[in-house]
This record gives C-alpha cells, structure tokens and sequence, in this order.
C-alpha cells in the first residue's frame, strides 16, 4: 500500500513538471525565443502558449518596450586636438527578436562600440566651438548611423542624445574668462548707450524748455504791447473826444515830471525844453483869472509871482 502511495505522489509530481514545461505564460510586450533540439522553432508572443515539453526550449525572453541605454564617457579628440569627455543616452527598441537573439551576440554591447566609433568619427572633424555648439547635428548623425546599422539585429533606434560635453579644464578656465570678458563688455556698452539715451533725451528737454520759455516771452511781450497800444489808444480816444485845449495838456505834461524823476538809480534828471512851453501854458491858464476865485494876480509884466516858499503862484490876500 505504501509502495502504490509513493508511485502516485512520484507520478503527480512528474505530471506537474510536465505541465510546467509545457505550459508558457509570456507577459504582455515581451516575447520569448523556442528551440527544438537546438535550432529556431518559433517565437512566443504574449499571452499563453504550448510547448512540446523535453523536446522545445525557451532559450531567451526579451523586452519589446523602448529602453533606455547610458553609456559611460568616452574622451574623443577632436579636429584641432583636444580632448573632450562625452556622455550619450541611446533610446532603442527591439523589433524583431529572432534577430536580436541570433545576428548578434549581445545587442547592448554591440550598440555600445558602434556608437564611440560613431561618435569619435563624427567629432574628429569638428572643432571644439562647433563640438559644443551642434548637438543637435550630432544626434542626428548619430542616430543616422545607429539605426542603419542596428536594422539587421532587430533593433530600431530612436533617438541618441548627449548628456554632457566636457572640454579639458584648462580650456574651461579659458571659455570662462572669455565669456567673463564678453559680459564685461556688454555691460559698458549698454552704460555707454544708456548715458547717450540720457544726455541726448536731457539735451531735447532743454531745448524744449527754452523753446516754450522763448515762445512764452515772445507772446507775454505781444500780449503787452497790445495792452499799451489799447491804453494809448483808449487816452487818445478820450482826448480827442473830450477836446481838451492846449491848457489841460499843459497840465497834464507837468503832473507827468515827477514820476518820471521817481526811482532811486536817478541822480540826474535832465528836464526837456518843452518845459518851458508848458510853464507857459499854465501861466497863460492862470492870466486874467479874478482874484476872488482864488486866481493868481498877474504881474506887470504879464506873469504871475510864484510865492519863494511853495513856489506856486502867489495869490493876492485881497
């Protein structure tokens, strides 16, 4: 009894091996690689398959996702011999599994060289400016020559790019004083132009000032001498309508004198001749008035006495 117990636990667990090797789940975007007796059979896709168990192998299971490969730096020298440091990322992707399992031993490793030896060739004729300066024409180039040549191994290479570009620290120190110097540069031109903005907008704002002070004064003087010919003409118009005789301008002339000796920067004032006429004027104003109207008295002559004290014309108390 024993013996029949231990042939069943034998047989169910060889049965259990058997549907293990026979059975294969292959998970979503990968596939696998089936041999029989060594050769290429079939590829496995996602999903669950059937093998022939002891007879079919699962040699290799890949990734059909698109992966990310860095690349450690390689130093390549350039066209006018200097040695930069460059770091790469390759985005690739397996198309064609059989291919990748069986045209080249280890795609990874295979990608690695083909892209240093790429790559050295491509900045072996450029110089360090443009090494730095075309990223993008190298990536290109790159990725031109990746995926011509990864085609046959099943791989499709997406993109390629550089992580960093390194340039020996003596040109770095050099790059650095260089830019230093550009900035410093730039940095007195635009003082320079700014102080030019400045002086030229001060320059037109003072011109504009005296521009509208001059045209202020050039209106305010108009402006004042329309005023002094309207009163001019506004006394000659009441003259003339008042018909005044020679008498009241004679007056009016000397009530005029003293304002004209007002001020103290006159020391000397000069007394026209037509004085003279208008004394006499006056004079002839005050003859043959009557001495109760508070007239002068006229002399023998013909001229009043002008009293020594007020020199006005005396006036008789009589």
């Amino acid at each position: 009894m024993e013996t029949v117990i231990i042939v069943l636990v034998v047989v169910a667990v060889f049965v259990f091996f058997v549907l293990l090797r026979t059975i294969q789940v292959i998970p979503q975007a990968q596939a696998a690689i089936v041999e029989r007796f060594g050769r290429y059979t079939r590829t496995l896709n996602a999903g669950l398959n059937i093998v022939v168990p002891f007879i079919d192998t699962v040699r290799n299971r890949l990734d059909l996702r698109e992966q990310v490969q860095p690349f450690p730096p390689q130093p390549v020298i350039t066209q006018d011999n200097l040695v930069v440091h460059i770091d790469t990322v390759i985005y690739f992707q397996v198309t064609d599994p059989r291919a990748a399992t069986y045209e080249v031993q280890s795609y990874l490793q295979a990608i690695e060289q083909l892209t240093i030896t790429t790559l050295r060739n491509i900045i072996g004729s450029m110089d360090l400016e443009s090494t730095l300066t075309s990223r993008e024409t190298i990536n290109a180039g790159l990725r031109g020559v990746l995926d011509e040549a990864t085609g046959k191994w099943g791989i499709r290479v997406n993109r390629v790019e550089l992580k960093a570009i390194e340039p020996p620290t003596s040109i770095q120190d050099s790059m650095e004083k260089q830019m230093r110097a550009d900035r410093d540069k730039r940095a007195a031109i635009l003082q320079a132009e700014g102080e030019r903005q400045s002086a030229i907008l001060k320059a037109e704002g003072q011109k504009a000032a005296a521009v509208l002070e001059a045209e202020g004064e050039a209106q305010a003087a108009v402006l004042r001498a329309d005023g002094e010919a309207a009163a001019i003409r506004t006394v000659f118009e009441a003259i003339h309508s008042g018909d005044a005789d020679q008498k009241l301008l004679a007056y009016k002339y000397l009530e005029t004198l003293p304002q004209i000796a007002q001020g103290d920067a006159n020391k000397l004032w000069i007394i026209p001749s037509e004085v003279g006429d208008a004394l006499k004027g006056v004079g002839g104003a005050f003859t043959g008035m009557n001495p109760k109207d508070g007239a002068t008295v006229p002399a023998a002559n013909g001229t009043p006495k002008l009293d020594k004290r007020t020199e006005r014309p005396e006036i008789d108390p009589e």
